[in-house]
């Protein structure tokens, strides 16, 4: 009882938790992820590619001061014919690209540089070119030796610490881009272990919620196979039931009323020969007589209806035989039988079921088809017995042949000897009732 208990505990509840659970991971995950790509994303645009753009506004500041520097040597060259001043041009061209230079490269280096740093490469360049300035001075004034004196000592040191610095600030730039580059290996890695763990998880979820599945189908078949062992068992034992019942009924309404109605019957004519022809005694006695014994053939055919004893006696075929033609007057339908093959002889617990088959599907083509003729073949073969019962009425609805409790009993019956059963709609209009059975479940061996 606990076990059938379990097994009709629907497992909805538990699926739909364990779907709430799966969207809930994939979500977070899916969180995750964005966010990891957030910070992919601000890593690439605010520090490789600011990185990127201010080391070549570095290396165009650095191209300045080397441009500067080589200005500064060519000015200190005694040889060279033209005057400090004719440099003044040049240094002035090369100030308003450096300044411009310096202007775009503070405005990338916002998040990577100090105040300091900033203020010391802004003052450094400031005193460079003032002291230029006061250099290109000495020059106007007719003072060149002391001009040249101060690029020695002065400006090229300038110059140099320059250059040293912005050295360092590609340095650190390239730095940045290394540690960069190492953070976004860090959260790839980190990502594709979490894609590896929430897969795995994922995997483990689905076999978990499989064999969840499977037990519970598992418990539900067996419960289904379970209730449709008893459900046969009992269709079993109420057919057995009523074919007990059938056969009590049988045999007393042809022993019984049967014996009854004879005896009357032979009292009647017994009487009516007293009693003399022509007089109105004798003719009121035959009339009874005739009574009699109409009711007893409608009761011996009552008794082959409910039970025929003449499968016990004589075989299906027989039975069959008599059967036909009389439910066909019965019911006012034209019967058309056909037999095939070579006949072999019946069991009587196995005919008896043909026989109910047949009843029924014979039943459905007078009460529910709506046609006035019908098809019966009887095939025998060497490895079966085939009933087939054909008509061209209206057909069967679809809801009905499944809840029918007729056509119930003819698949029970099909099935108790071993048989199988299949109602079909003909193309052409009409049903189509075929009865196949095993010959080795039906046949007598011991006629």
């Amino acid at each position: 009882m606990q076990k059938a208990g379990f097994s009709q505990r629907s497992p909805t509840n538990r699926l739909l938790f364990g779907l709430v659970i799966t969207l809930a991971a994939v979500l977070a995950y899916s969180s995750y992820i964005i966010v990891q790509l957030a910070g992919l994303r601000k890593l690439q645009s605010e520090m490789v590619d600011r990185n990127r753009k201010d080391s070549l506004q570095l290396l165009r500041i650095q191209n300045d001061l080397n441009s500067i520097a080589l200005a500064m040597r060519d000015m200190l060259d005694i040889t060279e014919a033209y005057p400090l001043t004719a440099w003044t041009a040049q240094f002035e061209r090369m100030q308003q690209d450096l300044d411009a230079a310096l202007k775009l490269e503070e405005g990338l280096s916002v998040a990577s540089r100090t105040p300091d740093q900033r203020k010391y490469l802004s003052q450094s360049v400031a005193q460079f070119w003032d002291a230029v300035h006061r250099m290109f001075a000495l020059a106007q004034s007719g003072k060149e030796p002391e001009a040249r004196e101060q690029i020695r000592l002065t400006l090229q040191a300038r110059e140099q610490a320059l250059s040293t610095a912005v050295s360092r600030l590609l340095v650190e730039n390239n730095e940045g881009e290394e540690q960069a580059a190492t953070s976004i290996a860090k959260i790839y890695a980190g990502v594709q272990r979490q894609l590896y763990l929430f897969l795995a998880a994922t995997l483990i979820a689905i076999v978990l919620t499989s064999l969840y599945l499977i037990r519970s189908n598992r418990l539900l078949f067996a419960r289904l196979a379970e209730l449709s062992e008893q459900r046969s068992e009992l269709a079993q034992k109420l057919i057995s039931t009523q074919e007990s019942t059938l056969r009590h009924i049988s045999r007393e309404l042809h022993d019984e009323f049967g014996q009854v109605l004879t005896a009357i019957g032979s009292m009647l004519r017994r009487a009516g020969r007293q009693a003399g022809e022509g007089t109105p005694l004798h003719a009121d006695l035959t009339e009874v007589q005739e009574i009699a014994q109409s009711t007893l053939n409608n009761i011996r055919t009552l008794s082959q209806a409910l039970h025929p004893v003449l499968l016990e006696e004589a075989g299906l075929e027989s039975t069959l035989d008599w059967y036909i033609p009389t439910v066909g007057r019965q019911a006012g339908i034209e019967l058309h039988y056909e037999k095939s093959g070579k006949s072999f002889p019946v069991e009587p617990s196995a005919g008896v079921h043909i026989y109910r088959v047949l009843q029924e599907a014979l039943n459905n083509v007078s009460r529910h088809s709506g046609a006035r003729e019908a098809w019966i073949r009887l095939k025998y073969s060497g490895d079966s017995l085939e009933l087939e019962v054909e008509d061209h009425g209206t057909g069967f609805v679809a809801e009905k042949m499944q809840r029918g409790i007729g056509l119930v009993a003819m698949r029970e019956r099909a099935e108790l000897i071993g048989g199988t059963l299949v109602i079909a709609p003909r193309p052409q209009g009409g049903t189509q009732v075929r009865l196949q059975i095993p010959r080795e479940k039906v046949e007598s061996h011991g006629a």
